[in-house]
């Protein structure tokens, strides 16, 4: 499925392709795609809108940041940390 974010004057953001949203506080909101996991973070954040069956999720609020970063990326071992 495709993935597509909108976002409307810093205050709605919907989110085409979610297929969970992992966690949701008024400052932080995670939603994880198929391919990414999205960090929202603001003040006032809110899910308005989820419908999974055609993963669909909308959040409104004051969105200060968008974070991206690929779902399922392993940390590396605390041995290859310490060897790099």
């Amino acid at each position: 499925m495709n993935e597509c974010l909108t976002l409307e004057n810093y205050e709605k953001l919907e989110i085409k392709g979610a297929k969970k949203v992992a966690s949701a506080t008024a400052t932080q909101a995670v939603v994880e795609t198929e391919t990414k996991t999205v960090v929202i973070t603001g003040s006032s954040l809110e899910v308005t809108k989820l419908d999974l069956d055609n993963c669909l999720v909308w959040i409104s609020g004051s969105i200060s940041n968008l974070k991206f970063s690929l779902s399922g990326a392993k940390k590396p071992t605390l041995l290859k940390r310490i060897f790099k």
